[in-house]
């Protein structure tokens, strides 16, 4: 019955009702995140490299700025032999010796050049290399010769690093040289259908030869990539569990804690109320932040450590003053001198007469209270002392602003979990608020 009249009260008010509905959208999102990337995968990910990330582009824009712009930036190509996608023609050239052909066919209609064309090659060998040789074709007709040699069992070749090539091509820069084109007077694009032919001659009998062409495109998923390569989905995704997690854990934490010392220094009075409240003003004073930065620094940056040092700190705080004027006002109740009288423990008093009469007003203080920690944590990873293991929101800003990301336009980096952690602080803040004028009779009149 309470919690349906507290529904209706919140109904009345409807930016609780939109703090309700995206505090539920980002637990949906936690939930599936975990579910989706379990923990050691996401770490895995993060924490991985080019070996992992090889496929997809450097600090590359969401795939949905297309959406706003006429002429679309390149998307990402990969083609390979092993999924049964390009086919294989091999010839017996030598009674030792046979060929091994392949093309991967690239239909290019943008009006932009790609971020960086890439082959890997895959082969199967015991002790004599196969030798390979590339050739581009454009849709004109051009042939270019690209790349000669024998090649390892993995071996990657990127085009722009190709100083040959750019020989070749006369002095240009390899990706320009291969997909502009030659009769514009400016430097445009010849958009069309390129070939990039691979012959491979292998000089063994169980010999083979495998390939994936990666064309690097200018855009990437839903949420980009970083200068790992990193899809930032990862992080922003995995970031909403762990934010959620440190904002309750630490909210939940505080106030109980804070509400239960002041309870008892209320109650018992004396040496113990003195001690309790020269401690809370002593800790009035200390600056949070700065010895959460020298814990950082100093000791651990696990998001751990940070937590309970953060709960530490805030346990003893201007919550406890506020409680203590609620609990005296209590404390001198009717019902608490019949309580004294039929011999109540001082514990029963305290958890089952004095608290509750303080909870209606511990309910919207933390919800309020959820999105500060999570800023807390994100200002710690933004200052670079924030846990280096997990992904989180805080770690993708820091990134970035290292990276230099805005002043490169890649503004999508910054903007991205920016709007989360403002969502967040927003839907705890709206329900907060609104719960503080339902439990407080005397906000509810105004």
């Amino acid at each position: 019955m309470m919690l349906r009249n507290l529904f209706q009260e919140v109904r009345r008010y409807p930016s609780a009702v939109v703090g309700i509905i995206i505090i539920v959208g980002l637990v949906i999102t936690a939930i599936y995140a975990v579910i989706a990337i379990p923990y050691k995968e996401a770490v895995r990910l993060w924490r991985g490299g080019e070996d992992i990330w090889y496929k997809t582009p450097k600090t590359a824009a969401p795939a949905w700025v297309n959406w706003f712009r006429k002429d679309r930036l390149p998307e990402t190509i990969i083609l390979n032999t092993w999924e049964g996608e390009i086919e294989k023609t091999m010839e017996q050239v030598s009674e030792e010796t046979r060929e091994v052909v392949f093309s991967f066919p690239i239909e290019y209609s943008y009006a932009y050049f790609p971020n960086e064309i890439a082959v890997f090659f895959r082969s199967l060998y015991t002790e004599k290399q196969p030798y390979v040789a590339l050739t581009w074709l454009a849709p004109d007709g051009r042939e270019i010769r690209m790349f000669e040699g024998a090649i390892g069992r993995y071996h990657r070749y990127f085009v722009s690093q190709d100083e040959k090539l750019q020989r070749r091509l006369k002095g240009r820069p390899p990706l320009l040289g291969l997909l502009s084109d030659p009769q514009s007077e400016t430097l445009a694009v010849l958009p069309g259908r390129y070939t990039l032919r691979v012959r491979a001659l292998l000089f063994e009998p169980n010999a083979d030869v495998d390939a994936e062409f990666v064309l690097y495109g200018s855009v990437y998923g839903w949420a980009g990539t970083d200068h790992r390569r990193r899809d930032l989905s990862i992080a922003l995704l995995w970031g909403t569990p762990i934010a959620l997690m440190f904002g309750l854990l630490a909210a939940l934490g505080t106030t109980i804690t804070t509400m239960i010392i002041a309870a008892f220094g209320t109650w018992f009075g004396g040496w113990l109320d003195e001690v309790i409240q020269r401690i809370t003003e002593i800790n009035m004073v200390l600056p949070i932040l700065p010895i959460l930065i020298m814990v950082g620094t100093f000791y651990s940056r696990s998001i751990w450590v940070i937590l309970g040092v953060l709960i530490l700190l805030s346990i003893f705080g201007g919550s406890i003053k506020t409680y203590r004027a609620v609990f005296l006002q209590v404390k001198e109740s009717p019902y608490i001198e019949a309580a004294r009288a039929y011999g109540a423990s001082d514990a029963r008093i305290i958890f089952r007469y004095l608290i509750p009469r303080i909870v209606p007003m511990l309910i919207p203080q933390l919800v309020i209270l959820v999105p500060a920690y999570v800023f807390t944590e994100a200002a710690l990873s933004v200052l670079g002392l924030g846990d280096p293991i997990l992904p989180t929101w805080g770690k993708v800003i820091d990134d970035a602003r290292v990276n230099g990301a805005l002043v490169q336009g890649n503004y999508y980096w910054v903007l991205e979990p920016a709007a989360l952690l403002m969502i967040t602080g927003m839907a705890f803040s709206l329900l907060g608020f609104a719960l503080d004028r339902i439990f407080n009779p005397r906000l509810r009149e105004l």
